[in-house]
């Protein structure tokens, strides 16, 4: 596909979800498609006419197996994020209909149990979690989506663990 081509190309509306525990930690899992590491917080597409914020309770139930009840929805970055994927990508991911993404990112408190995630769900994305502070999440994220990660950090900052970035 031609730059041009791609930059005509809309973005995919998704949402995002930063789950944290009771100590400020974020949620990362490595996905399972990526023979090199490749961690990342729970995200996925926003079905026609689902409200941001269910497709989030419904991506987060479906990525990790926490249900609704066992998260507090505690805060949403105000406005649409959006980053581009890498060209090479495009005709590959999403059948070349987007260019990147459009996000709606919620921040979630884990109100379980640590053995109450389950990542071997229907619509299972990672193969292993691990709970990290901020800057080691920004550190593990592919670097095409390193910008929206620092957006979604420095939105959620005061809920996170102290001493870190």
């Amino acid at each position: 596909m031609t730059p041009e081509a791609i930059a005509a190309l809309p973005y995919r509306p998704c949402v995002g979800i930063m789950l944290i525990n009771a100590q400020g930690e974020i949620f990362a899992g490595q996905r399972i498609d990526a023979s090199a590491p490749a961690w990342q917080m729970p995200q996925g597409g926003i079905d026609p006419d689902e409200d941001p914020r269910q497709a989030a309770l419904r991506e987060l139930q479906e990525e990790t197996g926490v249900e609704p009840a066992l998260v507090e929805v505690l805060d949403q970055t105000p406005d649409w994020l959006r980053y581009d994927i890498p060209a090479d990508l495009v005709p590959r991911i999403w059948g070349g209909h987007y260019r990147g993404q459009k996000q709606r990112w919620y921040l979630m408190r884990f109100l379980g149990r640590d053995d109450q995630i389950d990542l071997d769900g229907k619509h299972a994305e990672f193969s292993t979690w691990r709970w990290i502070d901020a800057d080691t999440m920004l550190a593990a994220i592919v670097p095409f989506k390193r910008q929206i990660y620092a957006q979604v950090i420095a939105a959620f900052r005061p809920y996170l663990r102290a001493g870190s970035g």
